[in-house]
């Protein structure tokens, strides 16, 4: 049997589904970006991923609670930390806890929260209340703007962003030593000694892949 291109991208499409939502993985079409204005993005072309030291791409997004975020206007007020998930994404219900509990004890006064859900918002609401997500969350679901804006190319993705923009910790997958250099760093910007991310008796890997 032969299999003209677009019969076969049909033939295709139910396998790279399958992989995409049990491992984790974005087989999405990746323009290029870039800001237009306050929290806009405009496609362009090809692009690469977010790492460390680069600069974030702005964006605004509606959260649950239907306001809308925009980065710019939250890096006014310090730093962000922003985590790109999809509720199917076992690592990702593994790692938003932990998530958390970062949140918990270092949110707030100069410091905010950001989950970014590649799924409708009824969807992410019942993973916020399965997995005891207490931070706002917003969805990037229809074509994946700000997602393609950053990147990706698995999940979670998360991202310690300072004021001025800039990168100041990437982290893909679940990264144990990743998670406990952003809880350090939020606790020497509001100058409190920090706590142990991790209890002694949870059984914590030092590395999950997305």
């Amino acid at each position: 049997m032969h299999l003209w291109p677009k019969d076969f991208a049909a033939f295709c499409r139910p396998a790279l589904h399958f992989i995409e939502e049990n491992f984790c993985i974005d087989f999405r079409a990746r323009p290029k970006t870039s800001t237009e204005g306050e929290g806009r993005i405009r496609m362009e072309g090809e692009m690469t991923n977010i790492v460390t030291g680069s600069k974030a791409p702005g964006f605004s997004l509606k959260g649950l609670d239907g306001k809308e975020y925009s980065l710019g206007k939250l890096l006014k007020q310090g730093s962000v930390v922003a985590a790109f998930f999809k509720i199917s994404c076992p690592v990702c219900q593994f790692t938003f806890p932990f998530l958390d509990r970062i949140f918990q004890r270092y949110g707030g006064d100069g410091v905010s929260f950001l989950g970014i859900s590649q799924d409708d918002a009824r969807s992410t609401k019942e993973f916020a209340e399965k997995y005891g997500v207490s931070f706002t969350l917003i969805t990037d679901e229809k074509n994946y703007p700000v997602s393609n804006a950053y990147g990706l190319t698995s999940v979670p993705t998360i991202l310690l962003i300072e004021p001025d923009g800039a990168v100041k910790v990437s982290c893909m997958g679940f990264v144990k030593a990743d998670l406990e250099t952003i809880a350090k760093q939020l606790a020497e910007r509001k100058r409190i000694t920090p706590a142990a991310l991790f209890k002694p008796d949870e059984k914590v890997p030092a590395l999950q892949p997305g």
